[in-house]
């Protein structure tokens, strides 16, 4: 995605959170439905994937989202919420 690549995967593990279905690529359920979803891929927008891939996997925005997480657990709070 960071290249403007599309992904088709298969809806196991966590393929299903990481691709935005009809933005970055598709998911399949089947064989036959992963063959149809890699032709829908071509229609696809490279530079729409590419700022998808960037505004979500970004290091610079993983690292704030450490560093946001880590203030609030220093300043007491979500705590009980499950978010570390």
């Amino acid at each position: 995605m960071m290249c403007g690549t599309p992904v088709i995967g298969m809806r196991i593990g966590a393929v299903p959170e990481v691709i935005d279905e009809g933005v970055t690529g598709y998911t399949a359920a089947s064989m036959e439905e992963f063959a149809e979803q890699v032709l829908r891929a071509f229609a696809l927008d490279r530079r729409r994937i590419r700022a998808r891939a960037e505004e979500r996997f970004s290091a610079r925005r993983m690292a704030q989202e450490y560093t946001d997480l880590y203030a609030r657990l220093v300043s007491g709070g979500n705590r009980g919420r499950g978010s570390c």
